[in-house]
């Protein structure tokens, strides 16, 4: 089981039970300063609506697989073309080997269904190049912002 909760300047992500992630903004802000490539940029306060997808990926692809789908990844830059695209976030579960969850950041559904119907060839195009790295993905759901929202 996947639970999502963002409250206030917290985003926590618990899979299993178990938390795998809590930050705050101030944190957010200094990780992301610079000096974590991996960590990108902090999500748009605005968004409103999360897709969020679970993989198991291939032993052996981890890094690769983080460079696809992080938030400076393959996926993020393709977004980022979206207008109503506020971010994606990358989590490694501390429990089991090779399972990620991506959170990938909208502002509404029809942002999201808009862009992709637009850049369908393409999306289709990254997600068979990026078939080899992962043994499974599952998308878990897609998610309405119910409080918080700017």
């Amino acid at each position: 089981m996947i639970f999502l909760h963002v409250w206030q300047d917290r985003a926590v992500v618990i899979t299993g039970g178990r938390r795998t992630q809590s930050v705050d903004s101030n944190e957010m802000m200094e990780r992301w300063s610079g000096k974590d490539y991996k960590m990108g940029l902090p999500i748009k306060p605005e968004w409103g609506y999360l897709i969020v997808w679970e993989f198991h990926v291939r032993p052996g692809a981890e890094e690769r697989f983080e460079n696809v789908y992080g938030p400076q990844g393959d996926w993020a830059q393709f977004f980022k073309r979206g207008e109503g695209y506020a971010g994606t976030e990358l989590n490694r579960d501390l429990n089991i080997a090779g399972r990620y969850v991506t959170l990938d950041f909208w502002t509404s559904p029809h942002a999201y269904e808009h862009f992709r119907e637009l850049h369908l060839a393409e999306y289709k195009a990254i997600d068979e190049r990026c078939e080899a790295l992962t043994e499974r993905e599952t998308e878990i759901g897609r998610f309405e912002r119910v409080s918080g929202r700017t």
